[in-house]
């Protein structure tokens, strides 16, 4: 039985891209950074950033990572846009909350998530 996330891994090209774009960008403490492997934590959650070999592809698909924003989801896309993120789509209304599409500086797909007023 699984009993929650001890933390997520993210493949990266660049490390020093990433770690930029994680803690600068998004705002994530930077807990520790490598060439090979560096960690950020999002409220708790510890985000490891591994290297990729450089024989490794590009995967579609996989796991997207959902981040909670600090105020509004509507401020932060608008933030995160003028900062040169690339969104995937708008932000989207569910009966379950609202997401906002991104990608990090590696291609990996991430979210902004709210829940329903």
């Amino acid at each position: 039985m699984a009993s929650g996330v001890a933390s997520v891994w993210v493949p990266v090209d660049d490390m020093d891209r990433a770690v930029r774009f994680y803690g600068q960008t998004l705002g994530l403490e930077v807990a520790s950074t490598s060439p090979v492997w560096s960690e950020v934590t999002a409220n708790g959650l510890m985000i490891g950033l591994n290297a990729r070999e450089g024989t490794a592809r590009h995967a579609d698909g996989g796991a997207v990572i959902s981040f909670q924003p600090d105020g509004s989801i509507d401020d932060e896309v608008s933030r995160l846009r003028e900062a040169g993120v690339e969104f995937t789509g708008e932000i989207s209304d569910h009966e379950w909350g609202r997401i906002a599409p991104f990608k990090d500086s590696e291609g990996n797909d991430l979210q902004f998530y709210a829940p329903p007023a």
